[in-house]
């Protein structure tokens, strides 16, 4: 499953879909009828929903995508889903970046446009980053998460530091 969206959601979803990456791979070789059709059709609303919300431009080659069109988006959504946590929880959103790291209690698991993410609660504030099947089991157990580009270093239990 490339996406937890029908594809008629996603023309108007606010984080990174499967439409977006084909629209960023630019690999399309669809057929012209049946899902090759719809997936055409999608596509074109879906530049047209990026170019009426500021999100990308036309020109006279056609509709501009920026470069980080995916991170931008995904980026976009999660703010949303975490202003939405923060004032569900009372909690302070901690965005986690490459090279940093998060530790807490797995509390649930958040499916966006973008994908799956965990939410990660130290008692403070939350991280979401994203979810893999590593977690299917682990609700509601302390971890710590540290991300490296795309890939996810876990360790499972009471995170320890050193006090002084």
């Amino acid at each position: 499953m490339h996406s937890n969206l029908p594809i008629d959601k996603q023309i108007k979803a606010t984080g990174a879909t499967w439409l977006d990456r084909q629209l960023v791979a630019q690999e399309a070789s669809l057929g012209t009828a049946g899902f090759g059709a719809t997936v055409k059709d999608a596509l074109r609303a879906r530049k047209e929903f990026l170019v009426e919300n500021g999100l990308a431009q036309r020109d006279y080659h056609g509709v501009r995508l920026p470069q980080n069109l995916l991170a931008m988006l995904r980026e976009r959504e999660l703010e949303s889903v975490a202003r939405t946590l923060a004032t569900d929880t009372g909690l302070t959103y901690r965005p986690l970046s490459d090279g940093q790291s998060a530790s807490g209690v797995y509390r649930r698991m958040i499916s966006t446009a973008s994908g799956r993410f965990a939410m990660l609660d130290d008692g403070l504030g939350f991280s979401l980053v994203p979810w893999r099947s590593v977690l299917e089991k682990r609700l509601g157990e302390s971890m710590g998460v540290t991300m490296r580009g795309y890939q996810l270093v876990w360790s499972f239990g009471r995170q320890r530091t050193i006090s002084r």
